[in-house]
C-alpha cells in the first residue's frame, strides 16, 4: 500500500466520522439551520439595537471555537482577530466536534454493530 492510498484511507475514515452517522448529521444540520437564521437576521431584519443571533453560533460551536479565539489572542490578534479568522474558526470548530460526536457515537455503539451474532446463519 502506498503512502498515498493510506493518506485517502484516514481521509475516507475522518469523513464518515465527520459526515456519516446520525449524531454528527443532526449537529451539522442544527449549526446550518442556525446560521441560516443568523444570516436572515443580520440581512433583512432591521433593529432598534444590536442582534445577539449570531452569538447561537459560538454556542453550537463551543468549547473548541474559543480555543482558536484565545490562540489568536496570544497571538497578539485583537478582539478575536480578523472577521475571516473568526469565520474559520467558527467553521473548523464544527467539523472538529461533527468529527468528535461520530467517534464518541462509535465509541458507544461498539465495534460489532451491523454484524450477525451468528455470521453462519445458526
Amino acid at each position: 500500500m502506498s503512502h498515498r492510498d493510506a493518506i485517502a484511507r484516514h481521509l475516507r475514515a475522518s469523513a464518515r466520522l465527520t459526515f456519516g452517522n446520525t449524531a454528527s448529521r443532526i449537529y451539522l444540520g442544527l449549526v446550518v439551520a442556525v446560521a441560516v437564521f443568523v444570516a436572515v437576521d443580520t440581512l433583512f431584519v432591521s433593529h432598534d439595537d444590536a442582534s445577539f443571533a449570531g452569538v447561537w453560533l459560538f454556542f453550537l460551536a463551543a468549547p473548541t471555537v474559543f480555543a482558536f479565539l484565545l490562540g489568536s489572542s496570544m497571538a497578539g490578534a485583537d478582539a478575536g482577530g480578523p472577521a475571516w479568522f473568526v469565520h474559520l474558526a467558527l467553521v473548523v470548530s464544527v467539523l472538529v466536534q461533527a468529527c468528535a460526536l461520530g467517534w464518541f457515537s462509535r465509541l458507544v455503539r461498539g465495534p460489532h454493530r451491523g454484524r450477525s451474532a451468528h455470521p453462519q446463519g445458526v
